[in-house]
């Protein structure tokens, strides 16, 4: 079963979960547009970013997304890979953590970003957040998180996972703001909060 969160629910025990995935979806729009330059803004779709950035006693070390794929290189997060268009059914990009694997890394945050020059998340609607455990072997879908929409920032910083008193706890954080695009720092000094 699974449920939808909010900024609301607060913090969210991640008992019993070591394999955790982490899944953006959107389809593309066309950005207010009709006849042709809509059809074609469809068309082509739009490109927005998964990125989870690691961090170790509030500093970032390591981010997984764009051209970093598995930044630890065990395996403990792996990204996906970049879509760049939002079509098609099922998540565009996926950012899967094995919670035993992160060393000293104590906080993950996920944010969406439309990190290219010329993207914005308003040539993109339905955007979702999906979460998976995939602890023993079989994934199953457990949460949902729909970001704002309201507003014309280009990066939301969506969730987080932290290591709270031994354990891991996931929180929707639902933090907008301006990102410089095509600035791997800007993302960075974002996440940090």
């Amino acid at each position: 079963m699974s449920i939808t969160l909010s900024k609301s629910d607060g913090a969210n025990p991640l008992d019993g979960i070591t394999n955790m995935g982490v899944g953006v979806s959107w389809d593309p729009s066309a950005g207010g547009r009709g006849g042709l330059l809509g059809r074609l803004r469809r068309e082509i779709g739009v490109d927005l970013d998964l990125i989870a950035v690691l961090f170790v006693d509030g500093e970032p070390v390591r981010f997984a997304g764009l051209d970093s794929l598995d930044p630890l290189g065990n395996g403990g997060i792996v990204h996906s890979g970049d879509a760049q268009t939002g079509k098609g059914a099922g998540d565009d990009e996926l950012v899967s953590v094995q919670f035993d694997r992160l060393g000293p890394v104590d906080r993950v945050v996920y944010v969406a970003a439309a990190f290219k020059n010329g993207t914005s998340f308003e040539n993109a609607n339905n955007i979702s957040f999906k979460v998976y455990d995939s602890t023993g072997g079989s994934t199953q879908q457990v949460a949902d998180i729909w970001p704002s929409l309201l507003g014309t920032d280009n990066a939301n910083a969506v969730a987080e996972a932290r290591k709270e008193n031994g354990g891991w706890v996931l929180e929707v954080t639902n933090r907008k703001g301006k990102i410089r695009q095509g600035d791997k720092q800007s993302i960075l000094r974002f996440a940090q909060g």
